[in-house]
């Protein structure tokens, strides 16, 4: 990956709806040229989908949570267990693994307070695998997810 690749995922960071014209100009490098880079990042798994980013309140979700959730057991399939629920909760919008009392940090966006309190409540705990569960409700987010540093 040279200069250009990462001047060409700049770009696409900000806006992936760009076309290869209008990043050619920004990159100057011709339309094809910058289509190929374009097409190169893809096939090797750089660039690895595109999404639009939505407005959550404009959708209706109005909460936003970070939930720690620390297991009672580490055993393989509970785990596996675990995750498959994760995997299948919309709710649940990015799980990570941590270092520390919790196993797991969990970002959730719900409709409501609510709707929180039944993804906690009737979700995760009775899960036989989850001891604890403590979440906490984002007030507001003064820096959106930012592009990654290249």
């Amino acid at each position: 990956m040279d200069d250009l690749d990462r001047n060409l995922l700049r770009l696409l960071q900000r806006d992936a709806t760009q076309t290869a014209e209008a990043l050619g100009r920004a990159l100057g490098l011709s339309t094809s040229q910058t289509g190929r880079r374009r097409a190169r990042l893809e096939a090797d798994g750089v660039i690895g989908q595109t999404v639009a980013r939505l407005d959550p309140a404009r959708v209706g979700l109005d909460v936003q949570a970070f939930v720690q959730v620390q297991m009672a057991s580490h055993a393989p399939e509970g785990a596996r267990a675990f995750l498959r629920l994760l995997e299948a909760e919309p709710r649940v919008t990015s799980v990570w693994t941590l270092t520390g009392e919790a196993d797991y940090l969990l970002r959730v966006w719900c409709a409501d307070l609510g709707a929180l309190n039944d993804l906690v409540h009737k979700m995760l705990l009775p899960h036989a695998a989850v001891a604890r569960v403590q979440s906490q409700i984002v007030m507001d987010q003064p820096k959106r997810d930012a592009p990654l540093p290249l």
